[in-house]
């Protein structure tokens, strides 16, 4: 999962410009804030205990594939891992259980998909035979990007208004197949947080036939792109950072937009990105520096980079943490407790959806989890 940059000024739609057909989602939830763990684990089955699903209402197994037209499943054990996430529901019968579609490798096929009539409904017809194979509560669609290249895919200007016409088409079938089942069958999409993204989709509409919009707030600072460090999931715009960007403006860009504050779910990140040859200046923040292999999940932070070397630093405007190794002049952004705690807040304060991670193994004993739980719940104490 990843997000495109292109902060240039836009006309935001209004969400007065809906139009008259649209209508909103039929089954209301419960207007709990929602706790979203994506689970990409590929070719291997989930352990047990490796997911706490108490800390949770949502999880979204990544990722489905689509193949000729069809949504499938990606890797080798998944049939055994949607069997293990559903016996969680034991533990919290309340817990959904989703597939998550496409994701950065696998998005070349959403543009042909949602080209046709026939086409959106080939795919749709898929993803419910898969919903009930698998017995889900969902799908969710991450389409890295309408109406952009993302990883080398196929993309057209009327992606824009198909992608509209794939999930408004997918959230009525899954509306009289969840009457049928006698529970609702929940929709959602992973979303970029920049002006880009706003500009080649029509989020007021799109948002109406969703449960929530995933707002991917990281990735902001790559190393394979951005030749300067930075911070890559910060909460705050840091006035020194000259891309100025930061989740508050992702925000802020999809309200001005039309979309509704409930219906977004702030995306934080449980894993690092890494520059090398960065010089000492700040700490390394905001310096030049250049892509280098470094395992950087906040597993491996607190385990092996806090304890070698690494020194923590606080960019107190930006509301982020980041490490810095003087000696191999090796800088880290990333996400810890502190952070998190605050970006909870910040969901409650802005009466947000809630929250959605990528990804789950990037944890280090639940951690991350426990602290996003314990945010949203307005508790400075431990969660049983």
């Amino acid at each position: 999962m990843k997000n495109l940059l292109c902060l240039s000024p836009i006309l935001l739609l209004a969400a007065s410009c809906l139009p008259l057909h649209a209508q909103p989602i039929t089954a209301a939830r419960k207007p709990a804030d929602e706790i979203i763990a994506y689970i990409f684990v590929q070719d291997r089955t989930i352990a047990p205990g490796e997911v706490d699903p108490k800390k949770l209402t949502r999880i979204n197994y990544a990722f489905a594939n689509v193949k000729d037209g069809k949504v499938v499943t990606g890797f080798a054990h998944d049939r055994e891992n949607y069997a293990i996430l559903n016996q969680l529901k034991q533990q919290n019968p309340s817990l959904k259980v989703l597939a998550s579609v496409g994701g950065w490798s696998w998005s070349g096929a959403f543009s042909d998909v949602s080209l046709t009539a026939s086409s959106r409904k080939k795919f749709i017809d898929s993803a419910m035979e898969f919903v009930r194979e698998y017995k889900l509560d969902g799908i969710d669609i991450d389409w890295e990007y309408p109406g952009q290249t993302g990883n080398g895919n196929t993309f057209r200007p009327e992606d824009k208004q198909n992608y509209t016409l794939l999930l408004k088409e997918m959230r009525e079938r899954f509306d009289r197949e969840g009457k049928l089942l006698g529970r609702h069958l929940y929709t959602s999409v992973a979303t970029a947080g920049d002006e880009n993204f706003l500009s080649h989709t029509e989020m007021p509409q799109v948002a109406r036939y969703l449960d929530s919009v995933n707002l991917m707030c990281y990735d902001y600072y790559e190393p394979d792109s951005d030749k300067n460090t930075g911070n890559h999931a910060p909460l705050y715009t840091d006035p020194a950072d000259p891309k100025h960007i930061s989740a508050d403006a992702s925000v802020k860009l999809y309200l001005a937009a039309g979309v509704p504050s409930r219906k977004i779910v702030l995306g934080v990140p449980f894993y690092g990105h890494v520059w090398g040859n960065v010089p000492a200046t700040n700490h390394g923040l905001f310096q030049p520096g250049n892509q280098i292999k470094l395992d950087a999940n906040y597993h491996s932070i607190v385990d092996n980079l806090l304890k070698n070397g690494f020194t923590r630093y606080w960019d107190s405007t930006a509301a982020s943490p980041y490490l810095y190794n003087a000696s191999q002049k090796v800088f880290v952004s990333y996400e810890d407790p502190e952070s998190l705690k605050l970006k909870s807040q910040y969901v409650l304060e802005h009466d947000l959806g809630g929250m959605m991670f990528w990804e789950y193994s990037g944890d280090h004993n639940h951690e991350l989890v426990n602290t996003i739980a314990q945010g949203l719940a307005g508790s400075v104490k431990p969660l049983p």
